[in-house]
């Protein structure tokens, strides 16, 4: 008994994974554990509860309301985000995408596989939602490519490896979280060793650093599809060209510019610093709006249109004019840019109702909801979800460190061989291995907040961290796909198991991942070898 009390911080941490193995609410897993252990230690008097009442607990307001209140604009970037992947799904923009370009490459050999892997790349951009992504592209690709004699491990294994490109392409919602704690942990561990002015780490950073890993891993897929189509030819044979209809470049350049301009309008304003991640999440979802509305009635594009050449021309008269009403004195050249502004701005309002009325309109069965009310129920309950786990794990943590967790983990970490890369290692062991039971929700809002501060902690002979906070993100997120993909446990393969039909057995499933299990590895061995793969982009764009 002595000897549990004395290590009541790992039996916290235990009953916590396995309570949430047993399926769980993981929001009311981690308050309920954080809160009955608080007052176990309270009674037993152990570490900062030692006063043996609640005290400790006093700053978890204060927390919660530092994260949710007006300064934190980082996570209001979460809504936002979801509601542009969910409505760019409901709407079948990325559906058209998908089939369009599995006709463009379909007579090519391997050329399906090519399909899949380019699509999943641009989905991952538009959408960042993993478990959407993979669903959608089982459900459109994969009768395709068995109907032409792909092999069945090949085409699962190219369309879930695709479907998880979500969690490392930005804009990816595990990447805004993931940078959002990764911000706070190395902020807060930096000042602890004495550096009272870190260098400052924003989701920004984040995404440029995901950028490179996350394009390489595409072309380590394609580079697979093009080998299997040239060495084994069998596997991923073209498609019969009398079964496939002509794709016009008309019909390419329709489905493919859209999500394309919406995706460089999102990360290129981020990543050229005119907005920050919030701001180009509500330009991602007002685009997605005007997608999904020229979709809906692609024999009515005007009002999309006009709304879209309103937003060109009210960036141009940001740019190139004086647009302050408030002033005394206002020239007739800005008079008239003014104008102009309030005209721009009325033409994209029109675009907005038009599309949100048509989104309105749209059921998917007579008598159903509307698919606008389904988009936003959708985006509240993964909202919902992600913050009220947030406010959990907060009260979580504050527990575990008040029994004295923090100096447990880092006893542990301090006493693996290799050092400070030993311990790296380890946690991102551990991490890979909870993939496999959690999702990136808990793991990103319990076990990072525990292992970053003592990451952090490191520092090199000239006083310089010795991790670099946007390395660390990308090296999870990157771990986290990974796991996400790796038999027999990967979300990803459960997903796909959903939407396969019934001939194709499950170990098919198994076989045709590990080849991209293997490539996912590789890159995380060449990312921890050469981390400037992902710190050399974001300090050439923001210094």
């Amino acid at each position: 008994m002595q000897f549990l009390i004395e290590h009541i911080d790992i039996v916290m941490f235990a009953v916590t994974i396995a309570m949430l193995i047993r399926g769980y609410p993981v929001a009311f897993t981690l308050a309920g554990v954080g809160l009955g252990f608080a007052l176990i230690g309270a009674w037993l008097e152990v570490g900062y509860f030692a006063s043996g009442d609640l005290s400790f607990l006093k700053p978890f307001y204060s927390r919660v309301y530092g994260l949710m209140d007006e300064t934190n604009e980082v996570l209001v970037a979460v809504p936002l985000f979801i509601f542009m992947g969910v409505m760019l799904e409901r709407s079948q923009v990325a559906g058209e995408l998908l089939e369009t370009m599995g006709r463009l490459f379909g007579r090519l050999p391997g050329g399906l596989g090519f399909a899949v892997t380019f699509v999943g790349m641009l989905l991952a951009a538009s959408t960042g939602v993993v478990g959407a992504t993979v669903v959608t592209m089982g459900m459109i690709s994969l009768p395709s490519m068995l109907r032409y004699n792909y092999a069945p491990s090949l085409a699962c294994g190219s369309i879930a490896a695709s479907g998880t490109l979500g969690q490392i392409i930005p804009p990816s919602i595990v990447l805004i979280i993931l940078g959002d704690a990764i911000s706070n942990e190395y902020t807060e561990a930096r000042r602890n060793a004495g550096d009272w002015a870190p260098d400052p780490v924003s989701v920004g950073d984040i995404f440029a650093g995901a950028m490179v890993p996350g394009l390489m891993l595409v072309g380590a897929y394609l580079l697979y599809q093009i080998a299997i189509a040239v060495f084994f030819p069998s596997k991923s044979p073209p498609m019969d060209a009398r079964d496939a209809d002509p794709v016009t470049p008309r019909m390419v350049l329709r489905v493919l510019v859209p999500p394309v301009c919406l995706i460089v309008a999102v990360l290129g304003s981020i990543l050229a610093g005119i907005a920050t991640p919030t701001e180009a999440a509500s330009v991602g979802a007002v685009g997605s709006v005007l997608l999904a509305g020229a979709r809906l009635e692609p024999g009515r594009p005007w009002p999309q249109i006009a709304a879209f050449s309103g937003i060109v021309a009210a960036l141009i008269l940001t740019s190139g004019f004086d647009l302050r009403v408030s002033r005394d004195v206002i020239a007739p050249v800005d008079r008239i840019a003014i104008g102009a502004a309030i005209i721009a701005c009325l033409l994209i309002a029109w675009g907005i109702a038009s599309s949100l009325w048509r989104a309105y309109q749209r059921t998917e069965h007579a008598g159903g909801p509307s698919m606008l009310s389904e988009v936003m129920r959708s985006t509240m309950r993964v909202s919902s979800m992600v913050f009220i786990i947030l406010i959990g794990a907060q009260l979580f943590n504050l527990t575990f460190r008040g029994l004295g967790g923090d100096e447990t983990v880092r006893e542990i970490l301090d006493a693996l061989p290799g050092g400070p890369w030993g311990a790296i290692f380890a946690v991102m062991l551990v991490i890979f291995l909870l993939g496999f039971f959690l999702d990136f929700l808990e793991i990103v809002f319990v076990v990072v907040p525990i292992t970053a501060p003592i990451i952090f902690s490191y520092s090199n002979p000239d006083g310089s961290v010795m991790f670099h906070p946007v390395w660390v993100a990308v090296m999870i997120a990157m771990n986290l796909q990974t796991s996400f993909l790796t038999p027999p446990f990967g979300f990803a393969l459960f997903y796909l198991r959903g939407v396969t039909p019934p001939e194709i057995r499950t170990v098919e499933i198994y076989r045709g991942v590990i080849p991209f299990v293997f490539m996912q590895l590789l890159m995380l061995a060449l990312l921890a070898a050469v981390p400037e793969l992902a710190t050399w982009l974001p300090t050439r764009i923001f210094g």
